[in-house]
C-alpha cells in the first residue's frame, strides 16, 4: 500500500494519530478483542489481517455510497462499460472502488470500518438518497453505532476551478476533496420535517477539510453547504465526501485516499484529547 511524505505538516498531524493511539493502548490491552468485518469488495490480505487485529472500542465508521455508480475519466489500462456517460456498474471503477481504498486506509490508521456496498441508484437515480435512508435506519434501528458516517461521492467537473483539477503532492497528482453540508431547508414532501443539526455536521467538515489542507495544502476545496439534507439528520457526524470529479482519473482519486484518512485520524485525535481534558 503506497504511503505519502507530506513534510512537515504531515509529520505534526501524525504525531496527533500517533498520540491518541498510544493513549488509548493501554485501555485496549485491558480489553477483550472481537473480530469486525469489512464489508468491501475483494478486499485486500493485509486489510482483512488488520481488521482481525482492531480492538472493540475503536472508533467507527460506516462508508457507503448513495451514487454508486459514479465514475472517472477513463485510463487506458482501466476501461469499464457505462451505464451511462461517467458511471459504471462495475465496482471495479465506481465509487465502491474508492470506499474499499478510504476504508483499507482508516483501518490501518486504527478505525473500525463498515462498507457497506449496496448500490442505491437503481432503479431511478432520482430517488436513491430515499434507499440509502433506508439502510441507514435499519442499520441504526438494529443497534449499529457509529462515530463517523460518510457518503463517498465524486463531483461533477466545473470550469470555475481555473482549469486546475488535482492538488500536487510530492508523490504525483491528487483529486482535490470536498465535503458537502446540508441544512435541510430545501427538502419537501413527506417525511423530510426531520432537518439535520448542520452547524455541528459543519463543525466537523471544517476540522477534516483542515487537517487535510495542514496534510497536502490545498487538497480539499472550500467546505460547501447546500439547502439539501443528504441524510445527514441520522447524525452530527455524518458527512458527504467528494473524491474528486469526472474529469479526473480512478487513479487520482485513489491517491486523495490516504489524505483523507489522515486528516479524518487527526480531527478524532484533536476531538479525543478535548474530551479527555474536560
Amino acid at each position: 500500500m503506497r504511503r505519502h511524505r507530506w513534510g512537515m505538516a504531515a509529520a505534526l498531524c501524525a504525531l496527533a494519530v500517533f498520540a491518541w493511539m498510544g493513549a488509548m493502548g493501554a485501555v485496549w490491552l485491558c480489553r477483550a478483542q472481537r473480530t469486525l468485518t469489512i464489508e468491501v469488495i475483494s478486499p485486500q490480505a493485509d486489510v482483512q489481517a488488520m481488521a482481525q487485529e482492531t480492538r472493540a472500542d475503536a472508533p467507527t465508521v460506516l462508508i457507503y455510497h448513495t451514487h454508486t455508480w459514479e465514475a472517472y475519466e477513463m485510463e487506458a489500462d482501466g476501461e469499464y462499460v457505462p451505464t451511462e456517460t461517467w458511471r459504471t456498474r462495475d465496482e471495479r471503477f465506481n465509487m465502491i472502488r474508492v470506499g474499499e481504498a478510504l476504508a483499507g486506509e482508516l483501518t490501518a490508521l486504527g478505525f473500525a470500518v463498515t462498507h457497506d456496498t449496496t448500490a442505491f441508484e437503481p432503479p431511478s437515480l432520482s430517488t436513491a438518497y430515499t434507499r440509502s435512508l433506508e439502510m441507514l435506519e435499519e442499520r441504526l434501528a438494529a443497534g449499529e453505532t457509529y462515530d463517523y458516517i460518510f457518503d463517498v461521492h465524486r463531483d461533477a467537473y466545473s470550469g470555475d476551478w481555473n482549469g486546475a483539477n488535482c492538488a500536487q503532492a510530492e508523490d504525483g497528482a491528487v483529486a482535490y476533496v470536498m465535503l458537502l453540508v446540508g441544512k435541510g431547508t430545501g427538502a419537501t414532501g413527506a417525511g423530510f420535517d426531520e432537518r439535520p443539526d448542520w452547524p455541528q455536521n459543519l463543525e466537523l467538515a471544517q476540522e477534516v477539510t483542515d487537517a487535510i489542507n495542514a496534510i497536502v495544502p490545498g487538497a480539499a476545496r472550500e467546505v460547501k453547504v447546500k439547502t439539501g439534507r443528504f441524510n445527514q439528520h441520522v447524525s452530527t457526524s455524518a458527512l458527504l465526501i467528494e473524491v474528486g470529479n469526472n474529469r479526473n482519473t480512478l487513479s487520482e482519486a485513489l491517491a486523495a485516499c490516504p489524505i483523507i484518512a489522515q486528516g479524518i485520524a487527526a480531527v478524532h485525535a484533536q476531538r479525543t484529547a478535548a474530551e479527555s481534558a474536560r
